[in-house]
């Protein structure tokens, strides 16, 4: 009979303890601890029965073309790198709401004329999924539907030789195996059942999508091997008070990782949007002190965003700081730069920063657009409206280089920008046609362009007197 042993397993991060306690000692998550159940011991070595020999290839041997599956779709394409790898396992999440069943449905219909597409959902009954596909529009697109939660009968109904080409399993913490005694959800049965589907799409050569929930903090719900596991990781981000939905690949072998798709969320479901940039400009208000555009990169794609900034005079002893779309830190870093190496003076008022459209962003390249926005803000002079800003910021205050330049000023011409400041280019070359290229060494540099500005009517005044 196999002997039982029971350990305590962390929802969070999949560690395991041996006794219970309130918090996990491996990443400090509170009431995160839950008993499991294996049957048998641990492996006791490779003594006794023989394996198999594996089979070796020449690295330079014979490559067999992957031909993709595309889905018509076209910012779902970019961020899979081009379309869909047959044997690929899928993992997108994202926070609840936010469309992750609405646009896999969209996909499994676009395949569907030329693959068979399975749609398997854990969370909704069949009638559900044909109201949302009445919704959409998909009805007539030859997608067979499931209600399924149990891992055994989802791979002995797939478990066959052009059973399916593509199948959507939403969601995985829904799955169970019954030879486990533990919940659905918990760390054991989220990864043994993505592991024995994993396993069968390559099996078989079908793509596997994985619905995954998230945390409060945004990751991806359970252990931390499931993202190892897959192929591709996808985030379906998005404000629910904006129209606009990211997909962001983090994860992807076969394709760029940090590529994104951009989708607006519509009556009708998700339509893809073409050229991110004009949409996310559209609304930009010119003349306006601390608003200032940068020309950003989301991996392959150069995207125009408008970073805002407001300083308000305040009367309490710590100043806030409120960030959307950036990260706190660099905006602490960068109000020192700027207080230590050109004598503005941020310590009396309340700075908030804005990344326009819902989109966050993380490189450094746009410190100094963040930069000029706070300037600007600070000494009430707006920048010019036809002029885009990248580049990085040392502490000691010099202006540094950053990747894909001439992609960024490219776009910044196309969209009708006449100037852009930019790092010293060594060695690179001039800008693109139509823009005039005004590079800086250090950020002082960048005060001096600011200063330059007209200041608003408010701003005049207060000078005069």
């Amino acid at each position: 009979m196999a002997r039982t042993a029971s350990s305590y397993v962390c929802q969070e991060c999949g560690a395991s303890q041996p006794k219970w306690s309130g918090r996990c000692d491996a990443c400090g998550g509170w009431n995160t601890l839950v008993e499991e159940i294996a049957a048998g011991g641990p492996p006791t070595g490779l003594s006794g029965k023989r394996g198999r020999k594996i089979a070796f290839s020449p690295l330079d041997g014979e490559i067999v073309p992957v031909v993709r599956r595309t889905t018509g779709i076209g910012e779902f394409d970019r961020v899979t790198g081009g379309g869909l790898v047959p044997g690929s396992a899928l993992l997108i999440g994202g926070d609840p709401g936010i469309g992750k069943s609405t646009l896999l449905l969209q996909v499994v219909a676009a395949l569907a004329g030329g693959a068979r597409a399975t749609y398997i959902s854990g969370e909704e009954a069949v009638d559900q999924l044909k109201l949302r596909a009445d919704r959409l529009g998909l009805r007539s697109a030859p997608v067979a539907l499931a209600t399924a939660t149990s891992v055994r009968d989802i791979a002995s109904s797939l478990d066959a030789a052009g059973a399916a080409d593509v199948v959507v399993i939403d969601s995985v913490q829904t799955l169970y195996l019954d030879n486990l005694e533990s919940a659905p959800g918990t760390v054991a049965q989220v990864r043994a059942s993505a592991q024995e589907l994993i396993r069968l799409a390559k099996q078989r050569g079908f793509v596997l999508f994985l619905v995954g929930h998230v945390t409060k903090e945004g990751m991806i719900a359970g252990p931390r091997v499931l993202e190892h596991m897959v192929d591709t990781v996808l985030y379906f981000e998005g404000e629910r008070g904006h129209q606009f939905r990211i997909l962001r690949a983090v994860k992807n072998r076969f394709g760029a990782t940090d590529e994104i798709g951009v989708f607006e969320m519509t009556d009708a479901g998700l339509k893809e949007v073409v050229n991110p940039s004009a949409l996310f400009l559209a609304e930009r208000e010119r003349d306006v002190p601390g608003s200032c555009v940068f020309a950003g990169m989301e991996g392959t794609r150069p995207v125009l965003l408008e970073i805002q900034a407001l300083t308000a005079p305040t009367s309490l002893g710590t100043p806030r700081r409120a960030v959307v779309g950036w990260d706190t830190g660099r905006l602490a870093m960068i109000i020192a730069v700027l207080e230590a190496r050109c004598g503005l003076a941020f310590g009396a008022a309340d700075v908030y920063l804005n990344v326009a459209g819902g989109l966050r962003i993380s490189e450094p390249a746009a410190d100094l657009a963040v930069a000029a926005a706070l300037a600007s803000a600070h000494l009430g002079r707006p920048l010019p409206a036809d002029t885009v800003v990248f580049g990085e910021i040392g502490l000691a205050g010099e202006v540094r280089a950053v990747a894909r330049a001439d992609a960024r000023l490219k776009e910044a011409a196309k969209l009708g920008f006449v100037r852009a400041l930019v790092p010293e280019r060594r060695g690179t070359g001039g800008g693109a046609s139509g823009i005039a290229v005004d590079e800086l060494r250090h950020v002082a540099e960048l005060l001096e362009r600011v200063r330059r500005s007209r200041p608003t009517a408010a701003r005049e005044k207060i000078e005069h007197e």
